[in-house]
C-alpha cells in the first residue's frame, strides 16, 4: 500500500514538473510605460565638466598570460589588467551620470546612431561605456580569434553568443536602465568590460586624462553619480543654470582602490 502511495506521489509530481516546463517563458516587452512627458528643449542646456583624480599611488598594473590563444599573444598593445588605470594622478573610465530633476522627469528619445563594442587585440574596447535605453549596441570583432560576448545583466535579459572572426557585427538593445552591466568573454575570461543603461543622454565616461564632460544638460537639481568598478561610487548634489557651464571634479584614494572590491565609497564634495 505505501509502494502504491509512495508511486502515485511521485507520478503527480512528474506531471507538475512537465506542466511548469511548458509554460511560455517570460517574455522581454521593454520597460513599462511611465507616462512621463518628451523632453521639449528650450536651447538652453548646461554643460557638466571635471576631472576625475586619483589621490596617492595607484596599485600596480598586472600583466595578462594570453598565451592559450595565439592570436591574443601575438597581438599588439599593452597586455595588462586596466581595472584601476592612472595617468599623471588622474583616474580613466569613470562612468558619471546624472539621476534627479528633469532627466527622470522626462522621456528622452534615444540617439539613431550606434554605440560600438569593439573585441581588439583581445581585449574590449572602450573597458567603460554607456548606452540609452533602446539605443543600439554595435559589437564588433576585429581579432582573427573567436570571441564569446556575455553581459550579465540584472534588470535586462542574459545572453551568450559566439562572435567569429570575420563575421558580421552583434546588434543589441537593452529595454531597462541598469548602471552598470558586465560584459565578459567566456573564451578569454581576462576580456572585461561594463556598459552603463540609462534613460536618457545625460552621461560621460572619464578619458584617459581623466577629464569627462555631460553636454545638453536641462537645468535644474541633480544627483551627480561617479561609478568605478572596483572603487565603487561617489556622489555630489550639483545644480545647472540656464546655458551654465558648470565644473565638478572628483577624488579617488589610493587607500580605497587597495581595498575590497565590495566596498562602496561615500562621496568627497569637491567644489569648483
Amino acid at each position: 500500500m505505501l509502494k502504491k502511495y509512495g508511486s502515485m506521489i511521485v507520478a503527480a509530481a512528474l506531471v507538475a514538473f512537465m506542466i511548469a516546463s511548458c509554460k511560455p517563458k517570460k517574455k522581454d516587452d521593454g520597460p513599462v510605460d511611465t507616462g512621463k512627458s518628451p523632453y521639449q528643449s528650450k536651447n538652453d542646456e548646461g554643460t557638466i565638466s571635471g576631472v576625475i583624480k586619483f589621490d596617492g599611488t595607484p596599485p600596480d598594473r598586472k600583466r595578462i598570460d594570453m598565451g592559450a590563444d595565439a592570436n591574443c599573444a601575438s597581438a599588439g598593445g599593452e597586455k595588462l589588467t586596466e581595472e584601476v588605470l592612472v595617468t599623471d594622478g588622474k583616474l580613466a573610465n569613470v562612468f558619471v551620470y546624472l539621476t534627479g530633476g528633469p532627466v527622470d522627469q522626462f522621456s528622452f528619445q534615444p540617439p539613431s546612431d550606434p554605440v560600438v563594442l569593439d573585441q581588439k587585440g583581445c581585449r574590449y574596447d572602450p573597458h567603460v561605456l554607456g548606452v540609452m535605453i533602446k539605443q543600439t549596441l554595435r559589437i564588433l570583432n576585429s581579432d582573427q580569434t573567436a570571441h564569446n560576448v556575455h553581459p550579465t545583466p540584472k534588470n535586462n535579459p542574459e545572453w551568450n553568443e559566439s562572435q567569429p572572426p570575420g563575421t558580421a557585427p552583434k546588434e543589441k538593445t537593452f529595454n531597462r536602465a541598469e548602471t552598470l552591466i558586465p560584459v565578459k568573454c567566456n573564451q578569454h575570461p581576462w576580456m572585461k568590460a561594463n556598459v552603463g543603461v540609462l534613460a536618457h543622454p545625460c552621461f560621460s565616461v572619464s578619458a584617459q586624462d581623466g577629464t569627462y564632460t555631460i553636454k545638453n544638460v536641462p537645468p535644474g537639481n541633480y544627483t551627480l553619480v561617479t561609478w568605478h568598478e572596483t572603487m565603487g561610487e561617489q556622489k555630489t548634489q550639483i545644480t545647472v543654470g540656464a546655458s551654465e557651464k558648470k565644473t565638478q571634479d572628483f577624488t579617488y584614494k589610493s587607500s580605497v582602490a587597495y581595498a575590497p572590491t565590495s566596498l562602496r565609497v561615500e562621496a568627497a564634495l569637491i567644489l569648483p
